[in-house]
């Protein structure tokens, strides 16, 4: 009946051709959360944008809102909002009204929250259909709703709610999705079971918006340019902010769960960065080859640490957190509300250039951009006030996203008059008029090339638009969000109890907030430290490294990341020692997953090693090609060797691949590395030799009750480990000891038993081989962290 109504006025105003000619199909729109915020401020308005757009397209439509509120209260908040949807400047009145008009007949309210309510509707769509005569062309379901609903939501749609053959189904998700990468992928695992990667449509609104939206058509139409210079030798640091000036008063249950970083920054600012750093694809229009270059950026990011970042939180919110989720006065709260991130990339373009990722709330101006500063090695002679001002190459030269509000208050494009003049899509983007008293970034905005879109559009209907014609390069995927959340989890992890720096908000922050780049990470600028939110409570921080001895050998234990900090300077004053000694430095390092963090710390942070006089060699090696992801030179190399500045013929990688075989012992690898070390190393003694602890008490690639390496002669042997790859090379026991000094590395709270036991244990290297660690003439030290000491 509802369709058969619509019909009379379609053939009277010649809107849309008759719905049983229409030869693409029918779309039913399904919209759940219909009377939330969500959908009342954005989401109806996209969809009637949508409907608007698509009108003449050869599809019909239908919209269906649903809620779990009752019919009859359900259906009258739902056509409140929709009276008051409105079209674009430039859209005709008469045809505005008639177009809204249509789309009210068109919309109808359901109540959801049954599988019965879905099996009616899928009945209710299905007899619509018959009744008109048209063939389904697809259904979207557009979930705004919390996720903890996703689940069953999808259960119903998948059961009975789905199009028949023929006809595609595009599932439309909001985020929150998960708080970090476990809930990120227990919530991804729930939903495949339901629905294929190519139905679902994860939603970030950022990549709506016009300015994000462009930034890979710019690099595209502008490669000419760019191609020269989007790279480490010209570009200085790029900047990607979003600034409130609103605080979370109202959202406090919601912000109290995810803070700045996992509301902003994880999601929002993230995807800006990869389409500022992904390698171009040879067709940005395929959304498959966008997609696998997005992920090859995030495979090239270092991983971040506790100073990666400096966090902030405006002094009203615990007060607020206090009010609105009935705590105790007392309450404190850790969750963030600025923060500033910085990010580097390991890859051949942007290697050494940072990435600055700022986000807060109650700040100075709300003002969102991604900004590209480039280096200037220019020098002028001549005075400022006599030279070309809008062309000097002494000015700033920058490229500028800017996604909207602040001074210009609109999306746009900058690019300075000083490096070039960039193409742009004329049906879409138009040169704006320089208002001679703006200035972006302490520059007159005549210093600029200035775009903004001919036709503004909101973030949702762009993205809306995307659905609807199946644009997949605009969301998110399942790869693409576990791939953001391991990335962002171990830093949400390690700041999980950092003190914050309190601001008051607004124009008062003045400075308060200003950071900067030291030590390969950030600070904030002003000296004063920021007050601890809990004097009273000692943090992680406040501990000092404690130094004692364990099996009678000196231990230093800290918290993780003090832990290996003071392991890395250790390391680094042992090199330097030794090459004041003896002119170079012999280090025989260890695999797993223990030390790819001092790893990282050694190459982020530590730039007086003396890397130029070290010979780096292996304790042991899996028996795989050195090119496989599960080697230990491949570990070494992606995570320490291939940041720092080792002679090539100083790096010394075992031989375990020979003559196209893997560990064979006619090939005598063992002998050929052995041969090599007697040849280079004094006495065959390391300098220094790194070594771990497995939970089984072995250490190298030496087991309990291995038959090789434990006794005998200092040399290296193949052995067998109990898990694959099973084979291994290793040095063996008595070489080992033959070292100057002998550091043993033991993190987490899974060798937290082992680390028990070892403390009550003698010398018994059959059953634990780490026991049998003991230099002869040189130095054993243990480097322990809480998490395995205490438990």
């Amino acid at each position: 009946k509802m369709l058969g109504r619509v019909l009379c006025i379609l053939l009277l105003v010649g809107a849309l051709q008759s719905l049983a000619e229409a030869s693409q199909g029918h779309i039913s729109v399904i919209l759940l959360g219909a009377t939330g915020d969500l959908a009342k401020k954005y989401l109806w308005q996209g969809l009637f944008q949508l409907y608007m757009d698509q009108v003449s397209s050869g599809h019909s439509f239908t919209f269906h809102g649903a809620a779990l509120t009752a019919l009859e209260p359900g259906q009258r908040l739902m056509f409140d909002v929709l009276k008051k949807l409105s079209c674009p400047p430039d859209e005709a009145p008469n045809r505005c009204a008639v177009l809204k008009d249509q789309f009210l007949k068109l919309s109808q309210y359901h109540q959801l929250s049954t599988a019965e309510n879905y099996t009616a509707l899928n009945r209710e769509i299905e007899a619509l259909l018959h009744q008109e005569g048209l063939k389904e062309a697809g259904r979207i379901f557009y979930f705004s709703v919390p996720p903890f609903a996703y689940t069953e939501i999808a259960r119903h749609i998948n059961s009975s709610c789905r199009p028949p053959p023929g006809a595609w189904l595009r599932v439309v998700l909001e985020k929150p999705f998960g708080h970090d990468l476990e809930s990120a992928q227990q919530l991804a695992a729930e939903l495949t079971g339901f629905f294929r990667e190519e139905e679902m449509y994860r939603v970030d609104h950022y990549l709506g918006k016009q300015a994000v939206a462009h930034i890979l058509p710019f690099r595209d139409q502008n490669r000419q340019f760019l191609d020269p210079i989007w790279n480490r030798h010209h570009v200085e640091r790029v900047e990607i902010v979003l600034k409130e000036t609103v605080d979370a008063k109202g959202r406090t249950s919601f912000y109290e769960q995810y803070g700045v970083i996992r509301d902003v920054l994880q999601n929002h600012l993230t995807e800006a960065l990869m389409f500022l750093i992904m390698e171009l694809p040879g067709n940005v229009s395929r959304a498959e080859e966008v997609l696998q270059h997005k992920l090859q950026s995030f495979q090239s990011l270092w991983g971040l640490e506790k100073n990666s970042a400096v966090l902030g939180q405006y002094q009203a919110y615990a007060g607020q957190v206090q009010e609105e989720l009935q705590q105790a006065p007392d309450y404190i709260s850790t969750t963030p509300t600025f923060a500033g991130v910085l990010i580097h990339s390991d890859s051949l373009r942007w290697e050494g250039v940072p990435f600055l990722l700022t986000s807060g709330k109650a700040l100075d101006e709300r003002v969102g951009y991604a900004r590209v500063l480039f280096k200037n090695r220019a020098y002028c002679t001549q005075s400022e006030t006599l030279r070309d001002a809008g062309h000097s190459q002494c000015k700033a030269k920058q490229i500028i996203f800017y996604f909207g509000h602040g001074a210009l208050n609109t999306p746009a494009v900058l690019v300075s008059r000083n490096l070039f003049r960039p193409v742009m899509p004329k049906d879409s983007w138009k040169e704006a008029v320089a208002q001679s008293d703006l200035h972006i970034f302490g520059q007159p905005l005549s210093d600029y090339y200035v775009y903004s879109p001919v036709k503004e559009r909101d973030a949702y209907s762009v993205l809306i638009s995307n659905i609807y014609h199946g644009r997949k390069d605009f969301f998110i995927t399942t790869e693409n969000l576990l791939a953001s959340w391991g990335f962002w989890t171990p830093l949400l992890d390690s700041i999980s109890h950092q003190p914050l720096r309190l601001y008051p908000g607004g124009v008062e922050n003045q400075h308060l907030l200003d950071f900067e780049m030291v030590s390969g990470g950030l600070a904030f600028t002003l000296a004063e430290p920021a007050e601890l939110l809990n004097p009273t409570r000692q943090t992680p921080s406040d501990y000092k490294a404690i130094q004692s001895k364990y099996r009678q050998s000196p231990l230093v234990s800290a918290w993780s990341e003090d832990l290996i900090s003071q392991l890395a300077s250790d390391m680094e004053e042992a090199a330097v020692r030794s090459v004041a000694r003896s002119g170079q430095f012999h280090l025989a390092l260890s695999g797993g997953s223990s030390p790819v963090i001092l790893f990282q710390r050694l190459a982020r942070h530590h730039y007086a090693f003396p890397w130029k006089h070290t010979h780096i060699w292996l304790v042991d090696e899996r028996c795989v090609p050195l090119t496989d992801s599960e080697s230990n030179f491949f570990s070494l190399h992606s995570h320490l060797l291939q940041s720092v500045r080792v002679p090539y013929f100083n790096i010394h990688p075992m031989p375990v691949h020979l003559n196209r075989r893997l560990c064979v012992e006619e090939d005598r690898g063992t002998e050929l590395y052995a041969k090599d070390i007697t040849a280079l190393v004094a006495n065959a003694s390391f300098d220094l030799v790194l070594l771990g602890v497995g939970t089984d008490g072995h250490t190298a690639s030496l087991f309990p009750c291995s038959e090789n390496g434990l006794e005998g002669a200092p040399t290296v042997v193949l052995t067998e480990s109990p898990v694959k790859p099973h084979q291994r090379m290793s040095l063996s026991l008595p070489l080992i000891n033959k070292a100057r000094q002998v550091f043993v590395l033991v993190l987490g709270k899974g060798k937290h038993d082992i680390t028990t036991l070892l403390s009550r244990v003698g010398h018994e290297p059959k059953k634990w081989p780490i026991s049998g660690v003991s230099p002869g003439s040189g130095q054993l030290v243990w480097y322990v962290d809480y998490e395995a000491l205490l438990g």
